[in-house]
């Protein structure tokens, strides 16, 4: 492959450190892809005979369709991907192989397949995201009224309703697939041409190439195009923080299955046993999501640092580029295809969810904001005055709705029957109604509205 640049081969430890097909063969259905509008525009541009483009562009299709039913070997001589592809075409076609390379280098044909991988793997992403935006959906509604205690410091706060619970996920998510949809967006520039760094001599057509691998337009600077890995770091930051929503819905399952919450049942799918307890139900599937939140925020740290340092244009640290994207892709594929099993199969036992809200006196805020609507106090003196009836209620062992109005009344005198108005939680979720609140009512606009989005990703 080096040609006559060298009198003796690679040492054994050389050879195997500087080959990378044991991983970049995953790129084989976007190197073919690449090398197929490559020699096209080489034919078109008379660089190559029409002959020699369509024998190379039939190769190519036999090579292709030996990867699809055998896969790719992995044969470290030829060291990586494009190597491979090459030398079975050269199989299939002969010396006529050997133009294909024409007008192109490693480093161009790299950065172009990396590119259409990541923009293939966004797009599976979205679609995994917008069928787990589904199940948020659907649940919320089954659950657009059912009681349950919001929290602050995991201290009970103030009453919500699952669905509201569920529906912040849900928003969470949208802005996931907005960061991944601008990091396609940014990266959607075709490499194709910049060749080793600097261009090439032969009058190739960019725009041909980049149009026909559904790029928006080639880079602009062949520098920057063999040497950039934005595009990769973005898709690992925007799957960093989509693991690290997906695991703080994983950890509050892992709670709420716990039996001192008992909010949630997860179904057998879900679940494992204990080896040695027979009563246990272990949410291992929550937790594994969990733990992959880690693995892939290593992988965005990874490539950072692999970047961090590297002067322009080419440097073999970036073949260490690939291994943390693929790793990170297929660990966030199951933590959303999990995350969507989960909540689409999971048992809700709301009458816990409300026995805990109604236990934790989550209705002070309702009663201090009473104090202030109706009795006219300023909104500290109401705080002072609701602290005291949490601290009565306390001592009785009752929920404030409990309290005996002349046991409020010795309090403040301001204090009268209408209180209990506001003071049950179904009172004070149903007052919530401002734009994002946790009222039923506003609940399931949001989830109409949310359904009318999803609708319109598929006009």
């Amino acid at each position: 492959m080096w040609g006559g640049r060298f009198a003796e081969g690679p040492a054994a430890v050389m050879r195997e450190i500087n080959a990378s097909i044991p991983f970049d063969k995953r790129l084989w259905r976007q190197d073919v892809a690449a090398s197929l509008a490559h020699v096209a525009m080489l034919g078109q541009q008379g660089i190559v005979t029409t002959e020699d483009a369509a024998a190379i562009s039939a190769g190519l299709a036999a090579v292709a369709a030996d990867y699809e039913a055998n896969g790719v070997a992995e044969d470290m001589a030829l060291e990586d991907i494009h190597m491979q592809t090459e030398a079975r075409l050269a199989e299939k076609i002969g010396p006529v192989a050997g133009r294909l390379h024409t007008a192109r280098s490693r480093n161009d044909q790299v950065a172009t397949d990396f590119r259409l991988w990541v923009r293939d793997a966004i797009d599976q992403v979205d679609t995994a995201l917008g069928g787990f935006q589904d199940a948020l959906i659907a649940r919320a509604e089954d659950h657009a009224d059912s009681v349950m205690p919001g929290f602050t410091h995991l201290q009970s706060a103030q009453p919500v309703t699952l669905g509201h619970h569920l529906m912040a996920y849900h928003e969470m998510i949208a802005r996931d697939r907005d960061r991944f949809a601008s990091a396609r967006a940014r990266g959607n520039q075709c490499p194709l041409g910049s060749a080793a760094l600097a261009g090439t001599g032969f009058p190739i057509d960019r725009a041909m190439t980049a149009a026909a691998l559904g790029f928006d337009a080639p880079t602009r600077n062949s520098l920057d195009a063999v040497s950039d890995r934005d595009f990769a770091l973005d898709y690992l930051m925007a799957a960093t923080q989509c693991a690290l929503h997906l695991s703080r819905l994983a950890e509050e399952f892992i709670l709420w299955a716990s039996q001192p919450f008992g909010f949630v049942s997860l179904s057998d799918q879900w679940s494992t046993g204990s080896s040695i307890m027979p009563q246990k139900r272990n949410p291992d599937a929550a937790e594994l999501v969990r733990g992959h939140s880690g693995r892939i925020a290593g992988c965005m740290t990874a490539l950072v640092m692999t970047m961090k340092g590297l002067p322009l244009a080419y440097s073999k640290d970036m073949q260490d580029d690939k291994p943390p994207v693929f790793e990170a892709h297929d660990l966030l594929a199951l933590s959303i295809a999990a995350m969507t099993g989960m909540v689409a199969s999971a048992t809700f036992r709301t009458e816990r969810m409300r026995a805990a809200a109604e236990a934790g006196f989550s209705t002070a805020t309702d009663l201090a904001d009473w104090l202030v609507r109706e009795a006219g106090l300023p909104f500290r003196e109401a705080h002072h005055v609701t602290g005291r009836v949490v601290k009565l209620a306390e001592e009785r062992g009752t929920a404030l709705d409990q309290v005996p109005i002349d046991a409020l009344r010795a309090i403040d005198s301001r204090i009268d029957d209408s209180v209990y108005k506001v003071l049950s939680v179904d009172a004070s979720v149903a007052s919530r109604t401002s734009l994002g609140g946790t009222a039923p009512l506003q609940v399931r606009a949001a989830i109409a509205e949310a359904r009318r989005r999803r609708e319109g990703e598929g006009a």
